[in-house]
Parts: structure tokens; sequence; C-alpha cells
């Protein structure tokens, strides 16, 4: 067997074992609606800053492992999604995402299914507009998101290990900075099950 075909079944072969070691949770409904898709009226107290939940497909090597993992996240499985934070304020959207240095890296699949720690990065960037599908409003920022952001930022371990410091934990302890909300997803999840 040519070590291209060895590795890409490899790679098929990790990640449908992950999506089904991931997979034991209950789905979503599909066609989960926005709890609030466009921008909230400003604050009581006259912040502008609105933080919002969403989940996006999880990445992984390119073929049939990533085909298997879009396909779960298009069925509504809970545990299949990666959930990012993101903070509207009047001029800008600013997306905060915990998520594995190399994602499609067939390593990273590996230390997934084995519960192994692998290097993790904080991505901050801009988008255009808050998604209308699988973005839920969960509050207001009580100060200054962007400087709350970038304290809990500095203070977060970099060693991603899924079921124990992964996107699920930075996404609920980000959230519970900006706005106060504990558990954040676990509320989420309890509206969909």
């Amino acid at each position: 067997m040519l070590p291209s075909k060895l590795t890409f079944y490899t790679s098929f072969l990790c990640m449908a074992s992950t999506a089904l070691f991931l997979s034991s949770a209950s789905p979503i409904a599909r066609s989960s609606p926005s709890i609030l898709s466009s921008f909230p009226k400003e604050a009581e107290d006259g912040t502008k800053e609105a933080v919002y939940v969403a989940s996006v497909p999880l990445r992984a090597v390119p073929g049939p492992p990533q085909m298997v993992l879009s396909a779960a996240y298009n069925l509504g499985h809970w545990k299949m999604q990666h959930f990012i934070v993101l903070v509207k304020s009047s001029d800008q959207v600013l997306v905060y995402d915990f998520q594995p240095k190399d994602p499609e890296n067939i390593f990273a699949a590996l230390a997934v299914i084995s519960q192994r720690k692998l290097p993790g990065v904080i991505l901050k960037r801009q988008i255009r507009k808050v998604p209308t599908s699988r973005c839920w409003f969960v509050g207001f920022s009580k100060e200054n998101s962007v400087e709350i952001a970038n304290k809990f930022n500095q203070n977060w371990s970099m060693d991603l290990v899924v079921g124990i410091n992964d996107c699920r934990h930075y996404t609920n302890g980000l959230v519970e900075c900006l706005t106060g909300e504990e558990n954040v997803l676990d509320s989420l999840k309890q509206t969909f099950s």
C-alpha cells in the first residue's frame, strides 16, 4: 500500500473513531433557530456590547474525516460542534475561539481519541455580522469586553485536552467573565434536548 493511501485510511479511521467517541450525546433540534439573531437594543446601563455563543463544524483532515464531522454537525449532534464566543459592539463583531494549533493534523485526531494534551491556540478575529443560525444571544458584557477577554486569554491554559480543557470550557469561562452567565452551554443544551 502506498504511504499516501495509508495516511488517508489512517486519517479516516481516526476521525471516524473520534466522531463515534464524541457523538454519544443527544442531538439538538435540526432547525434550531437563533435565540436572537439581530443586534439587541442597547442595555439598560448604556453598554452596547452584546455577547453571543455560536457553533461551527469541527475541523479535521480534509476528505472523508472532514465529511464525517460535517455530517455530524449537520445532523445536530451537540458534542460534534465547535463553540465560539462573539462580541458585537456598535461598530464590529469579534470572535474568540480556542482550538488545536493544527486541527487538520492527524496527530491532533489521535490526541483527541486518546484524550491527550495537544497545543492549543486562542484565535481572535473580526467578522462582518453575527451569524443568523446556530448563534445564541447570551447577554451584555459587564464592562469593556476586549479588555476582559484579553485578560481572560492571558490566564487560559494552552494545553487543549478534549473533555477537560477544550472549546466548551473556554466558551463557558469567557462568557461567565463577560456577562456573569455560568455554564452557558449547559443552559443552551437543555433548550434543545
